[in-house]
C-alpha cells in the first residue's frame, strides 16, 4: 500500500522504464531495511520513502528519487556501492555515495538519528555525548560533499525536513541540538540556494523546539484570528481581481502564509509584541509576464496609498539567490497595512523550488537553466578558498558568517561591483580583492573620506584601499575584540601568513601575547596544562605557536581558563570586594513575554525594583519601558494595546572589579571610556581621575560578569587613541 501510494505523487513526465527504476530500488531499499525501526516504531523504510515524496513534489529527476530511497542502505545495511552501480548506473551510484560519505558521522547529526537496532527495545538506545568538535566536523563534511555535487544538497535537505518532522520522538536535549543546528546551517542553505518551500518548514520546525513557549505563544494568537483573516483575505482577492480585470490583467491570487519564525523574527527586529504587528496580511500575484508585473503594480498604487519605504524590486534587481518579484504594502480599504508580491510563474516556481526549478520546464528555458548554472558555480566557488581551513570549528563559522548572512554590495573605484557579507570592513575587502592587497591594508577611503580600518561598510559604499610597498598584516586584526576583521575568509588569510613566518618567532610572540594578557587581568600561576586538550594542542610549545600565528586567539584561551576553572578564579576576581550592589538591574533581568531581544529601561517615575509587580509600556522606537503595575500614570494610559505582560528574569551574578588606565589626556578622552563601558552593557560603579601634566591616571570601579568579560572590556579600553595601558588592580 505504501508504494502504490508514493508512486501516485511521482511526476507525470517520468517514463515507463523510471517507474520500474523506483519500484526495484524501493524493493532492494525495503528488503536491506527489513527489521530496522525509526524510534515512533515504524520501519525504517518509511523515512527513505518520505525522503523520496519530499523530492518527487519538486519535480527532480528519477535518479534522485532512487538515490532517496537508497540513501542510508549503503551505510546501514549490507547493500554496497557496486551493488548499486549494477542494479542502476555509475550517476546513482555516485549520487549515493555523495549522500553516504555525509552518514559516516555521529549519530547525533545522522538522516538515521530516528533508528533503532534490530533486536533492542524500541526508543531504548543509549545516545552518547557528542562533542562539539564532532558535530563541527560533521558539518565540515556535509559542505566539503556537498561542492562535488549540488544535487546531494537536496537528498540532504529533504532528509533533514523529514527529520525535522519527526523530531518529538527524540529525548529533549537532543531535540534542541538539533532544532538549532537547522537554524543555523540548514535553513538559510536553503534560502541561499532559493529553495523557499523547504526553508520555511525547517525554520519553523526548528523553532518551535528551539523557544517552544515563543513558538506556542504565536501559534496559538494565529490559530485565534485565523477565521477573521481569511474571510479578510478573500475579500481582498475578490476586489483585486475585480480591479485587475477592469485594466485586462489575468492573475492568480493567493493569500500569503505567514510563517511563525518569520513573525518571530518581524516582533523583534521592529521591538513590537504580536499584537502590534500590523502586517501579518499578505497577498501574491501571479501574472503572465514581467510587463504584467509593472501594470498590475501601478493599478495596486493607483487604487490604494503605498507605505513609503517598503516598495523593493527584486525583478530589475534580483536578490543574490536568484529570488525575483515585486514586493509592496498599501494602506488597504479598511485603513490596515496589506502586502503584495508580484512576480510571473516562472518567478514563482524558482522562488519556491530554487535549484530544482532547473528541472521542471521540459522546454529549453535559458534563463533558468543560467539561474542553476550561477548557483552551482556559487557553492563551488565558497571552496576554492575554504578547503585551507584545517580546522573544522574554523570552516562552519566561515560558513555562518560568510555565506548566510545578509550581504552589502559596494563598489571598487573603477565601478566594479563587490558582494561581501553585512558586517564587513574595508580589511576585508580588502582580502576579497586579493591576498596581497590584504596583506599591505593600511589604511582606506570610503567615497572619497579616510576612514578607520573598523568601518562597517554599507552597500553602494566606494572603496579604496591603501596599502604599503611591502609588509604584512597586524597581529591586532585577529583579534575579534576590536572589529577589524568580519570574514572568515580574511582571517583565513591572515593566519596564513603569520603560519609561514618563522616557528620560533610565533612561540615567542604567542608567549608574550598570553603574559600580557594575564598581566592585565591580574591573574596569577595558571595552570595552562588543563586547558590544552580542549584547544586541540599538545604541548604548551605548541599552544604558544597557535597563539602567535594567529590559531587561537588570547580570548579564547581565557574563555577556556573560566570555564575550567571557574570555582578557582571567580573568588580571585572578586578578591576582597563584595559583589555588585543588588539596587543595579541588569538589563536582561527582565523578561517581556512573547518576546526575545527587546530593549527594555527601566520607568523613572515609579522606579521599580526586583520583588515590584510589574508592567510593561511599548515606547515608539525605545522598546518597552518597565513600570509598576500601580504606577499612576499606567494606570491613566488609554492605548491598553501597547501594554505588555513582563516579568522579573534572573539577573546574573556581577563583580565589582577596579581598573587602572593610563593615558596621554586629550579631548573626549573620558567620554571614549564611558562609551566603551557602555557598550558592553557593564556597570560603571565608580570613577576617579587624577593628573600629572599631561598624563591622566583613570581609576574605576566596574561590575563584571567575569573574565571573559573583563578581558574584553580592558582590550577596547587600551586601543582607545592616547591609552598606552588598561589593567585591572589588584588590592595593595
Amino acid at each position: 500500500m505504501q508504494l502504490e501510494q508514493f508512486l501516485e505523487k511521482l511526476p507525470e513526465n517520468y517514463s515507463v522504464f523510471d517507474i520500474e527504476q523506483i519500484k526495484k530500488a524501493y524493493q532492494i531499499a525495503q528488503k536491506a531495511h527489513e527489521g530496522q525501526t525509526l524510534a515512533s516504531g515504524l520501519p525504517y523504510i518509511s523515512h527513505c520513502v518520505a525522503v523520496a515524496t519530499i523530492l518527487a513534489e519538486m519535480t527532480v529527476p528519477p535518479e534522485l528519487i532512487i538515490t532517496a530511497l537508497l540513501h542510508d542502505a549503503v551505510e546501514d545495511t549490507n547493500i554496497t556501492l557496486e551493488d548499486i552501480r549494477k542494479e542502476f548506473n555509475q550517476e546513482v551510484a555516485t549520487l549515493v555515495d555523495g549522500v553516504t560519505k555525509l552518514t559516516h558521522l555521529p549519530n547525533l547529526l545522522r538522516g538515521d538519528q530516528h533508528k533503532d537496532i534490530p533486536g533492542k527495545e524500541k526508543g531504548q538506545i543509549p545516545h552518547r555525548k557528542v562533542r562539539e568538535d564532532e558535530i563541527a566536523e560533521t558539518l565540515r563534511k556535509t559542505f566539503l560533499a556537498m561542492s562535488d555535487d549540488i544535487r546531494v544538497v537536496l537528498v540532504k535537505l529533504a532528509d533533514r525536513l523529514h527529520n525535522m518532522r519527526t523530531l518529538s520522538y527524540l529525548e529533549e536535549d537532543i531535540q534542541k541540538r538539533i532544532a538549532q543546528e537547522t537554524l543555523d546551517i540548514f535553513a538559510p542553505l536553503a534560502n541561499r540556494l532559493g529553495i523557499w518551500q523547504i526553508k520555511w518548514e525547517l525554520e519553523d520546525l526548528a523553532f518551535r523546539y528551539v523557544s517552544p513557549k515563543e513558538y506556542k505563544s504565536i501559534a496559538e494568537k494565529l490559530a485565534n484570528r485565523r477565521a477573521d483573516r481569511e474571510n479578510q483575505i478573500q475579500e481582498i482577492i475578490n476586489r483585486l481581481h475585480k480591479e485587475l480585470g477592469a485594466e485586462g490583467i489575468k492573475a492568480k491570487i493567493s493569500g500569503r502564509p505567514k510563517h511563525i519564525y518569520s513573525i518571530y523574527q518581524k516582533m523583534v527586529q521592529k521591538e513590537k509584541p504580536f499584537e502590534m504587528l500590523m502586517d501579518l496580511r499578505g497577498v501574491r500575484l501571479i501574472v503572465e509576464d514581467v510587463a504584467a508585473c509593472y501594470k498590475a503594480l501601478g493599478v495596486v498604487h493607483m487604487k490604494w496609498r503605498p507605505i513609503p519605504g517598503e516598495f523593493d524590486d527584486y525583478i530589475a534587481a534580483k536578490k543574490d539567490n536568484n529570488y525575483q518579484s515585486l514586493h509592496t504594502a498599501v494602506i488597504f480599504d479598511d485603513g490596515k497595512p496589506l502586502e503584495v508580491q508580484i512576480r510571473t510563474q516562472d518567478m514563482h516556481e524558482s522562488a519556491e523550488y530554487g535549484i530544482a526549478a532547473h528541472w521542471r520546464y521540459k522546454e529549453d528555458q535559458s534563463n533558468i537553466k543560467e539561474s542553476y548554472q550561477q548557483k552551482i558555480s556559487w557553492l563551488r566557488s565558497l571552496f576554492a578558498w575554504q578547503q585551507d581551513e584545517e580546522n573544522a570549528d574554523d570552516l562552519v563559522d566561515s560558513w555562518k558568517s560568510d555565506v548566510f548572512k545578509d550581504r552589502v554590495y559596494v563598489l571598487t573605484p573603477q565601478g566594479d561591483i563587490i558582494d561581501l557579507p553585512a558586517g564587513s570592513t574595508p580589511i576585508d575587502f580588502a582580502y576579497h580583492v586579493h591576498t596581497e592587497i590584504g596583506h599591505r591594508c593600511r589604511g582606506a577611503k570610503i567615497n572619497g573620506k579616510l576612514v578607520s580600518l573598523d568601518y562597517v561598510l554599507q552597500t553602494g559604499d566606494q572603496v579604496e584601499i591603501l596599502t604599503a610597498k611591502r609588509g604584512g598584516p597586524s597581529r591586532d586584526w585577529l583579534n575579534t575584540t576590536l572589529g577589524l576583521v568580519h570574514t572568515s575568509r580574511a582571517r583565513s588569510k591572515i593566519k596564513q601568513w603569520f603560519k609561514k613566518q618563522d616557528r620560533d618567532l610565533n612561540l615567542t610572540q604567542g608567549k608574550v601575547i598570553l603574559e600580557k594578557e594575564f598581566k592585565r587581568l591580574g591573574l596569577k600561576s595558571v595552570n595552562l596544562d588543563e586547558i590544552l586538550p580542549e584547544l586541540n594542542v599538545k604541548t604548551l610549545d605548541d599552544l604558544y605557536v597557535a597563539i602567535g600565528c594567529g590559531d587561537i586567539g588570547s580570548g579564547r584561551v581565557i574563555n577556556k581558563l573560566a570555564e575550567i576553572e571557574e570555582e578557582d578564579l571567580e573568588p580571585e576576581l572578586e578578591f576582597e570586594l563584595i559583589e555588585a550592589p543588588s539596587s543595579i538591574v541588569p538589563s536582561d533581568a527582565v523578561k517581556v513575554m512573547g518576546l526575545k531581544g527587546i530593549a527594555t529601561t527601566m520607568a523613572k517615575c515609579c522606579n521599580p525594583m526586583p520583588g515590584d509587580e510589574i508592567i510593561g509600556y511599548i515606547t515608539r522606537g525605545r522598546g518597552a519601558t518597565i513600570h509598576r503595575a500601580d504606577c499612576p500614570n499606567i494606570l491613566r494610559v488609554t492605548e491598553k494595546e501597547r501594554l505588555v505582560e513582563v516579568s522579573w528574569g534572573q539577573p546574573g551574578k556581577t563583580f565589582t572589579v577596579p581598573i587602572q588606565i593610563k593615558a596621554y589626556d586629550r579631548q573626549g578622552l573620558m567620554g571614549d571610556i564611558s562609551n566603551v563601558i557602555s557598550d558592553e552593557s557593564i556597570n560603571l560603579i565608580d570613577m576617579s581621575l587624577k593628573m600629572n601634566q599631561h598624563l591622566a591616571v583613570i581609576k574605576i570601579v566596574l561590575g563584571v560578569q567575569g573574565i571573559s568579560q573583563l578581558s574584553r572590556v580592558l582590550t577596547k579600553l587600551e586601543n582607545l587613541p592616547n591609552v598606552f595601558e588598561a589593567k585591572r588592580q589588584r588590592p595593595g
